[in-house]
């Protein structure tokens, strides 16, 4: 196993075991799992900003509440407040009411969505702060809990129930999370390359004293015309030192 598979495999065994911790991991931990790939100062300190970042706290658990932007308070509060308003369920009701549901039963199935939607809420929590807001994440569990109510017929016992739309629950937001990510680093790329390309013309633009064809910015770059014109057509074809095409 090479260094970056075992430093990836280390990291997964520090986060599976802050989860089973409750979402905390101590300093001395982190520093003996990663002792065997000698990290300097400055990579171990990296992996700590990694792992805060995913809500994992570092001598003691986060407090999700830390990552929620102010509007984002007034909001889960707000929501928690309407949820209020819905009936509770008593002792052993929930897994009544999830025991009919198993069975098919559609009334059943859209009373126990209603008793799961707080539980959403406190899972969106624990994923807040990672660049999609709080509302969206909430939404996409709710999402998840209805589609989860179509599989609870493939469970053999009730006390899978929590643990099945649980999970389903945090999926769909670490899919939306991720989905986000790779948006924002797609979006980076692109304007990279944008700028990549304007600055270039802009260059050549003030050496001619006029604007300049794609032709004629490939062969001074050594930039490919397919780039140059597919980062033209990123902009909206507003890179202003290239003539258009």
């Amino acid at each position: 196993m090479d260094q970056e598979e075992l430093f990836a495999q280390t990291l997964e065994q520090v986060r599976e075991r802050a989860a089973g911790q409750g979402g905390w991991i101590s300093d001395t931990d982190v520093q003996e799992a990663f002792a065997p790939l000698g990290l300097s100062k400055e990579q171990l300190q990296m992996v700590y900003d990694y792992l805060i970042k995913r809500k994992i706290g570092i001598n003691a658990p986060v407090d999700p509440d830390d990552y929620l932007t102010g509007e984002e308070k007034n909001y889960l509060q707000n929501y928690l407040d309407e949820l209020e308003t819905l009936p509770k369920a008593k002792e052993g009701e929930r897994e009544a009411v999830a025991l009919s549901a198993m069975t098919g039963d559609t009334d059943a199935r859209s009373l126990l969505v209603t008793m799961y939607l707080p539980d959403v809420a406190q899972v969106a929590r624990l994923y807040s702060g990672q660049g999609v807001p709080l509302e969206d994440l909430i939404g996409e569990g709710n999402l998840a809990l209805t589609l989860g109510m179509s599989r609870l017929e493939t469970l053999e016992h009730v006390s899978q129930v929590q643990g099945m739309l649980g999970k389903m629950m945090m999926d769909a937001m670490e899919e939306l999370i991720q989905n986000q990510q790779n948006i924002s680093k797609a979006d980076r790329k692109m304007a990279e390359r944008i700028n990549k390309v304007s600055d270039a013309a802009k260059s050549l633009s003030e050496e001619l004293h006029r604007k300049v064809t794609v032709k004629e910015l490939a062969d001074e770059t050594g930039m490919a015309e397919k780039s140059i014109r597919d980062a033209m057509r990123l902009s909206g074809h507003k890179i202003e030192y290239l003539e258009g095409m």
